[in-house]
C-alpha cells in the first residue's frame, strides 16, 4: 500500500511523505503507482522548476519513499500557488483512495 502523509503547520499544507508501493499490479504494469508517481513529479516540477522555489525533496527508490517539504518566508503569489498545487495533490489522492481504498492512504499530520 502506497500512504501519502500531508503534513501541515498554522492551517497551511508545509509538504508530504509518500511512501510503500500500491501493490495493485506487479511492477511495471502498476497503473496506481504510475498515476501517484506522475502527479507528484508534477507538482514537484511546479513548484521548485517553474516557480524556482527550491522545495527540500528527498528520494529513495530502494524504499519506495519520497518527501517534499516547502520553503519557509514564501511570498503572498508562491504561497498561494503552492497551497492550491499540495491541495489539489491532496484531494487527487483522496479520490484515488476513494476508488483503491485497499491500495493508497491519505492521512494528514500537525
Amino acid at each position: 500500500m502506497t500512504s501519502v502523509t500531508f503534513h501541515t503547520e498554522g492551517g497551511r499544507i508545509i509538504g508530504f511523505d509518500a511512501c510503500g508501493h500500491s501493490g495493485y499490479a506487479s511492477a511495471g504494469e502498476d497503473i496506481l503507482c504510475a498515476s501517484i508517481t506522475a502527479a507528484i513529479t508534477l507538482v514537484e516540477a511546479t513548484v521548485n522548476d517553474v516557480l524556482g522555489l527550491a522545495a527540500a525533496v528527498r528520494t529513495d527508490e530502494k524504499a519506495a519513499r519520497i518527501s517534499l517539504r516547502l520553503p519557509g518566508g514564501l511570498g503572498p503569489a508562491a504561497e498561494s500557488t503552492c497551497q492550491s498545487l499540495l491541495t489539489g495533490l491532496m484531494l487527487y489522492f483522496a479520490m484515488l483512495h476513494d476508488e483503491y481504498p485497499d491500495n493508497i492512504e491519505v492521512l494528514e499530520a500537525d
